[in-house]
């Protein structure tokens, strides 16, 4: 063997050893590594886990992608399918109405949000004035521990702390959507201060009437349940049949879409489509408030 190629084979073997040592030192590295993280980390790596990463993707794709947006995005796949613009724009037109519809489901939350708040108030606020607090005291004390004053709070214990006239600062907070239980925590504050009649007894017994009442809004809404589901599958019928012709062969969105007659059967069921989920949704709203 030449020198020159002797040489070469000790250039690639101590090239390959050196790598072979630095891969070991790394690894080494580590899983020293490692192991201080264990021990100090009580078993866990730091770091954030797979999955907490992946629930929080999908917590602010849910955030950022309101319902409304949806519909955009099917008629958008719908019109890339069916080659048509037409259910771009009826997916553009579904935008407000979905949004009107989220926007009234949120105010119907945060009004449950707040009459479970005032309920919570009046517990609280029994439970001081049992324990031997005076009126004014107690409602700051129980004001801290619920949120069922809302932005009337600070009116509110501003009267109380200086003697200003409570009751009417509570039937101005019971304005708020959610909150009408302010106006008989305002009626049992006047009872109480000016006839000496006992706080704690009212505030318990409005406490009651309060959680019967919103018991059985709950009962109804449960019970009116499959009523709401029945007028979303009829809803859905619709897009079934379109699935169950495409898996036929029929091709029914070229028909709907791009054929004078299937446009025309698209508007007119479109329209009484929306009129009948109105009139249901209608007929369970108005059982709802009844």
């Amino acid at each position: 063997m030449a020198i020159g190629e002797t040489t070469d084979v000790h250039v690639s073997v101590a090239m390959a050893c050196a790598g072979i040592a630095a891969w070991l030192m790394s690894g080494r590295r580590a899983g020293a590594r490692r192991a201080r993280l264990l021990l100090a980390g009580g078993g866990a790596e730091a770091g954030p886990p797979r999955q907490e990463w992946v629930g929080a993707t999908r917590r602010r794709l849910r955030e950022r992608m309101r319902p409304e947006a949806w519909s955009l995005v099917a008629g958008l796949v719908i019109a890339v399918i069916g080659s048509s613009v037409v259910p771009l724009l009826l997916g553009a037109a579904g935008v407000p109405l979905l949004g009107r519809v989220r926007r009234a489901s949120e105010a119907r939350r945060a009004r449950e949000q707040r009459g479970d708040a005032v309920i919570a108030l009046c517990g609280a606020l029994a439970g001081e004035v049992r324990a031997g607090r005076q009126p004014g005291e107690a409602l700051r004390g129980a004001a801290r521990d619920s949120d069922g004053l809302g932005d009337g709070q600070p009116v509110v214990l501003a009267a109380a702390r200086f003697g200003g006239d409570v009751p009417g600062a509570l039937t101005e907070a019971a304005r708020q959507p959610g909150a009408d239980g302010l106006v008989g925590l305002a009626a049992c504050w006047r009872v109480a201060v000016d006839r000496g009649a006992g706080l704690a007894a009212g505030l318990e017994r409005l406490e009651g009437a309060l959680r019967a009442e919103r018991d059985q809004r709950a009962d109804m809404r449960a019970q009116l349940a499959g009523s709401r589901s029945t007028a979303s599958m009829l809803a859905g019928l619709p897009v079934l049949g379109l699935l169950l012709g495409t898996a036929l062969g029929a091709d029914p969105l070229h028909v709907l879409l791009h054929t004078g007659p299937g446009l025309g059967c698209l508007l007119v069921g479109g329209v009484l489509e929306g009129v009948g989920l109105w009139w249901a949704l209608r007929i369970v709203r108005g059982a709802e408030a009844a």
